[in-house]
């Protein structure tokens, strides 16, 4: 059954200048072989320049079609545990420190800080994952947090630029001509995207 979308459309405002030149990467939690994964994505639609009153001149990037969205604040220094995402949903961490981590892969981790480069994609729901993966907020204030479902659980069309999260040399710049194009878990240069913090320790 489709869902009502009660929000038709995500999308993100960047004040930039050749804002046709920008594509967007971001780090998105996905699913192989029944367990979760880290990789990073680039979205395969581009930043286009506005010429609408009050954004004229500044790159605007339609994300998906979005059925809810959720403000959640989480205590500091608390810990999520094993989960799933719930839906197939944008994360955008407002403010705080979010920590994850895989159950089946030691070695893969991100810590994503909130505020300007705080948005992920998770789509490591039950259905395709078995354990999920493990949140915790190991910062010293709250992290508040948006939770926004896709509609009917559509992921959007992206590339895969590599497995584990997005890094710096995904912010600076990335030709996308060499990567796969993926629809589901698991060239333009950019000049700016979302950024993952160093892991943290």
């Amino acid at each position: 059954m489709k869902q009502n979308c009660v929000l038709s459309r995500l999308g993100l405002i960047l004040l930039s200048q050749g804002a046709v030149s920008l594509e967007f990467n971001m780090t998105a939690l996905s699913a192989q072989n029944g367990s979760s994964i880290l990789q990073c994505w680039q979205i395969d639609n581009p930043f286009k320049t506005s010429s609408e009153p009050a954004t004229s001149g500044t790159a605007l990037l339609t994300l998906s079609n979005v059925s809810n969205l959720t403000y959640g604040i989480v205590p500091p220094n608390s810990d999520g545990g094993l989960h799933n995402a719930p839906n197939v949903q944008w994360v955008v961490y407002i403010s705080g420190l979010a920590y994850i981590t895989l159950p089946d892969d030691t070695n893969s981790s991100v810590v994503v800080s909130g505020g300007e480069f705080g948005l992920i994609f998770a789509a490591d729901t039950a259905d395709v994952s078995q354990k999920g993966h493990r949140t915790q907020y190991p910062g010293q204030t709250e992290t508040i947090a948006l939770e926004i479902p896709t509609c009917n659980a559509r992921i959007p069309e992206h590339r895969v630029l590599h497995m584990g999260p997005c890094n710096l040399d995904e912010i600076t710049g990335i030709p996308s001509s060499d990567y796969t194009r993926g629809t589901g878990p698991g060239g333009a240069i950019r000049t700016r995207a979302v950024h993952n913090s160093p892991e943290f320790t």
